[in-house]
């Protein structure tokens, strides 16, 4: 029998957050998150089911283990209260055209966290944490294109958007972000 070997998820501190690896205490907390309509409007609309969230958790323990990058638990610095989740995937999504492995970025963060900058904090540390720790010569998100928010965190990121794809019957736009390197 093939063990994964045991991976270490990196822990990511920024002024205001802590990115951490998942723990199944998250559980309530992304379930709060996957099942609001604010947070899912986007992101196709629909709630997640009890399920499709331990699910959801357990497939960003396993990217971890098999890919070497995965999904960081949001919370606040100051208190530790869960806030959201944001990291790298492949996803291996069915979508026209393919992605081709290139890590997917993606972020949600709940409500009450909207509109303080905390999703571009939380997506600073994880691209500077990809930049340094991966090999990849590019990531990719992909957006709604009624995702006004989204769409400009983006280019705050320096994704630049490169094309329209379809997924799941929905117009979907996808950028793309070079690996931002430091001279030696």
């Amino acid at each position: 029998m093939s063990l994964l070997p045991f991976i270490t998820i990196p822990t990511l501190t920024t002024e205001r957050l802590v990115l951490r690896g998942h723990r199944a205490a998250d559980f309530e907390g992304s379930l709060a998150l996957w099942t609001d309509p604010a947070v899912i409007r986007f992101i196709g609309g629909r709630a997640s089911s009890e399920q499709e969230v331990w699910q959801r958790l357990l497939r960003y323990a396993g990217m971890w283990g098999l890919l070497g990058y995965g999904y960081w638990a949001i919370t606040d610095r100051a208190d530790g209260a869960f806030l959201g989740e944001a990291g790298l995937a492949d996803l291996k999504r069915e979508i026209e055209p393919p992605l081709g492995g290139v890590p997917e970025s993606g972020w949600a963060l709940r409500p009450s966290a909207h509109g303080r900058g905390l999703a571009g904090e939380a997506m600073r540390a994880v691209l500077d944490w990809a930049d340094t720790s991966l090999e990849q010569p590019e990531t990719c998100c992909i957006i709604d294109p009624a995702n006004t928010a989204s769409t400009r965190l983006a280019g705050k990121l320096d994704y630049q958007a490169r094309h329209t794809a379809k997924l799941a019957d929905n117009a979907v736009t996808v950028f793309y972000r070079d690996r931002h390197t430091t001279a030696p």
